[in-house]
């Protein structure tokens, strides 16, 4: 069936688009950060279905029910297999197989279940980047599956009394069961009430074969479902680190001992060593708006600080990203600073060989501002001594 194919496609290439994006760490205001953990999820909703048709809209309205079990691989990807069903509904209202004809009105009903897969892409991460303690999360699925369809007896009663059953667009008038491919879409809303547990909506809406409810309409036809209920981690979905307290000590009052009278002897002269005393090199390695790649214009700043690290042994050197406050929100611009950092440390690690123990990273975001020129607040500064 092309149009599932297509879903299934699209559903694909969305996953690959929003992996490449997927942000996993996130730092709060007292500076704890935290780490994306994958976790699997179970979903249970209950809700109506509509399912289009040339009846009256409440005739085609019928109780649903879904459940699913998924699997989250990024703050922005999950899969999850799911099945829904319990009945579809078709019918006429005031339908008159030819002109003059007294209008015809009946309804009736058949049993579904459809298991499926969806991919789903958390759009809230995507955009505004992962924030654990985020209240409300939007995210969008593509899927397909399997109908399987029965308990079609209703129509089939309702045709027996017909004199022609293809005046009335019966024509793909089935019984016993059917198993037919579906495609689906849809938009669902989680709202978080603690570590486990999120309240969550959902809208979908499920395409399938013309034959669905045995009428012949030259098209495909189609269900939607607007659904209630929760989602369940089972697990962790994140880790915590507190940020490192700082604990001053007092220094301890030594007592010298007094002096003692000592004959002077006489001492070889010692030779004069010459003490080359460390300096301090700052360099600030400045970025482009809402970039954290290098530019070659800011390289030779890097390598400036190289050079003395090389002369210094001793030395260490500290790397603190910045972001400015005149753009962006606090989520984003805290994940700029620390990636600004990382790009530097990158350099002196990989390009240039400086041994990770002799290097300090940290990121302010946007809390801080090191300039009061807005636009160099895009900057690493990098400090050795």
């Amino acid at each position: 069936m092309k149009p599932v194919k297509t879903l299934l496609a699209a559903a694909l290439m969305a996953t690959g688009m929003a992996t490449a994006h997927a942000q996993t760490t996130y730092t709060d205001r007292d500076g704890n950060e935290y780490q994306f953990k994958k976790h699997w999820f179970l979903d249970v909703q209950a809700g109506g279905q509509y399912t289009l048709g040339e009846a009256k809209f409440g005739d085609l309205l019928s109780p649903n029910f879904q459940g699913a079990i998924g699997y989250q691989f990024s703050p922005v990807v999950g899969v999850r297999a799911q099945a829904n069903g319990l009945w579809s509904r078709g019918g006429w209202a005031g339908f008159r197989a030819k002109v003059g004809d007294k209008p015809y009105n009946a309804t009736y009903k058949y049993k579904y279940v459809a298991p499926g897969l969806d991919v789903m892409v958390n759009l809230s991460n995507l955009f505004c980047g992962w924030n654990p303690m985020r209240t409300l999360n939007v995210s969008a699925f593509l899927g397909g599956g399997i109908n399987w369809a029965g308990g079609n007896g209703e129509v089939n009663n309702i045709a027996a009394t017909l004199k022609n059953v293809d005046d009335y667009n019966l024509e793909y008038l089935w019984q016993g069961k059917k198993v037919r491919p579906f495609g689906r879409a849809g938009v669902d809303v989680a709202i978080r009430i603690n570590n486990t547990l999120s309240f969550m909506v959902e809208g979908n809406a499920n395409i399938i074969s013309d034959k669905y409810n045995s009428k012949k309409a030259g098209n495909a036809d189609w269900y939607f479902n607007a659904l209630a209920g929760v989602r369940i981690n089972l697990g962790k979905s994140y880790t915590k680190r507190q940020k490192p307290q700082v604990i001053e000590t007092q220094p301890q009052q030594v007592v010298e001992p007094a002096p003692q009278t000592v004959a002077p002897v006489e001492q070889p002269k010692a030779e004069t060593v010459e003490v080359k005393k460390v300096e301090e090199i700052r360099r600030d390695v400045f970025f482009v708006i809402n970039s954290k790649v290098v530019a070659k214009a800011e390289q030779d700043k890097i390598k400036e600080v190289v050079d003395f690290l090389n002369s210094y042994p001793e030395a260490k050197v500290t790397v603190t990203g910045y972001a400015d406050a005149g753009t962006g929100n606090n989520t984003i611009n805290d994940r700029l600073a620390a990636q600004r950092a990382n790009a530097v440390v990158k350099v002196l690690t990989e390009q240039y060989g400086i041994a990770k123990a002799r290097i300090t990273s940290d990121s302010k975001g946007a809390r801080v501002q090191p300039f009061a020129e807005n636009d160099k607040n895009r900057v690493s500064i990098v400090i050795a001594k």
